[in-house]
């Protein structure tokens, strides 16, 4: 398992939107035995879900996206892409023990190759996250606007 790390300072929404857009398109070619796992995490109103946003964009979701905290997952079904058929979108900020996600289905989900799986505040759930899952860390910058975004990408290396 190799780790890549880069850091992105954005200076508006859009720009977040658009390294959203990039990282969605890596991940949406990614092959893997199980969902894809994107872990969001970050201080309110870092930009996780404008992220979010321009992730599920990027996807073709047309519908409006909003963080699901009161009702903690949102699902949304992708009808032109091949190998994804779906974005599971998770808010576990109002989670206080990964118990919580586990008695939701979320090892089901984590199973499920047709997925890819966004979820804020996934610090709360990190144990029962597989151990590829890209980290993606928010932050305020020192602008009103500006964020960064610290990504890392765990990546199985190929055997000799």
């Amino acid at each position: 398992m190799c780790m890549c790390e880069r850091t992105i300072i954005t200076k508006s929404a859009v720009q977040t939107k658009q390294v959203a857009l990039h990282l969605a398109k890596k991940v949406a070619r990614m092959k893997s035995d199980h969902a894809r796992v994107v872990a969001l995490t970050g201080n309110l109103g870092a930009g996780k879900t404008t992220f979010i946003q321009g992730f599920a964009a990027a996807l073709g979701i047309k519908e409006k996206i909003q963080s699901p905290t009161f009702v903690l997952m949102k699902i949304y079904f992708l009808s032109r892409q091949k190998k994804i058929k779906h974005l599971v979108h998770i808010d576990a900020y109002r989670i206080e023990t990964s118990s919580e996600m586990e008695h939701l289905g979320l090892r089901d989900l984590l199973e499920d190759q047709d997925a890819i799986i966004l979820i804020e505040w996934a610090d709360r759930v990190k144990k029962l996250l597989p151990r590829d899952t890209i980290w993606t860390m928010f932050e305020h910058g020192k602008k009103l606007n500006e964020r960064s975004i610290a990504i890392k990408i765990f990546q199985k290396l190929p055997r000799n």
